[in-house]
């Protein structure tokens, strides 16, 4: 494996959706995530870290060292027995007495290497802080959740037959652009995953691209705006995350009608930042 990264790194990442649902939820009959005191939209990180995972997954095929540990439908035991068998060791419940079988699973699973993981099962490999962490996405603007009433002419059953057609629900937000923020830690990298610059460059291209092969009707049209990396020139870093972020600041200009495009909002970067940071402009 290549060297951990030795920069410590900040994020803004800018996304969009029109006519879609960005992140349901199973509470609310899948209506779009909401802060209710605020009206605000919520995208969850894990929503985020899921798109990643698929994007790595696709432009990788599970090549050596990129393969993904979190998938749908996959058993986490069976994912850890590849350690012990990779050691020859018989699998056990008890914390492992050395960071070999850690190690192993940061060293053959992307998203280990990056997040991290609590690996904790009957098959037990330990557990590590991964390096890159992110915030919940949210709205600048509160949204509107609004829910469609859509038919369907084909029916399921004989029963349905004499209806002609069967109604169903369609949960949307017209249009919302949302904000999200994240860590990059060289020490976490160093000390834990050793997770590398050729992770970090595929992690900045999964940020950009994650939403260009996951559409969907019910996801409607996302698209991910900006991505504004904050780069310091040592591991610690040169000042406090939130100065860096409120570098960026992002204005409505529709006036009084409520937003529905990119366009409508304004992105201002402040690049007068602390010596010793760089302000990267990755889209």
């Amino acid at each position: 494996m290549s060297e951990p990264i030795e920069n410590r790194y900040e994020f803004v990442l800018l996304f969009d959706v029109e006519n879609g649902n960005p992140n349901g939820d199973p509470d609310m009959g899948n209506m779009p995530r909401v802060d209710p005191q605020t009206g605000h939209g919520i995208v969850t990180d894990v929503c985020l870290k899921r798109k990643i995972r698929d994007y790595v997954d696709l432009v990788k095929s599970s090549a050596p060292g990129y393969g993904i540990y979190v998938q749908s439908g996959v058993v986490l035991n069976d994912q850890h027995r590849k350690a012990y068998d990779y050691l020859g060791i018989e699998p056990s419940t008890k914390k492992p007495k050395d960071d070999r079988l850690t190690t192993f699973m940061c060293d053959n699973f992307f998203d280990i290497r990056t997040f991290g993981a609590v690996m904790t099962t009957e098959v037990n490999c330990g557990q590590v802080r991964g390096p890159v962490q992110l915030n919940f996405g949210r709205s600048i603007d509160p949204i509107f959740q609004q829910e469609i009433t859509i038919t369907r002419q084909a029916v399921a059953n004989e029963r349905d037959r004499e209806k002609g057609q069967t109604m169903g629900k369609k949960q949307v937000v017209p249009y919302a652009l949302y904000r999200t923020e994240g860590y990059v830690s060289a020490h976490l990298a160093r000390k834990t995953t050793g997770f590398s610059e050729e992770d970090l460059e595929l992690f900045w291209e999964s940020l950009v691209n994650m939403f260009e092969h996951d559409h969907s009707a019910s996801r409607g049209k996302l698209s991910a705006r900006k991505l504004i990396v904050f780069k310091h020139d040592t591991a610690l870093g040169c000042c406090q995350s939130h100065l860096l972020f409120d570098k960026i600041r992002v204005e409505r200009v529709s006036g009084d009608l409520p937003p529905r495009s990119f366009g409508d909002y304004r992105v201002t970067i402040d690049k007068n930042v602390p010596a010793g940071v760089e302000v990267i402009e990755k889209l």
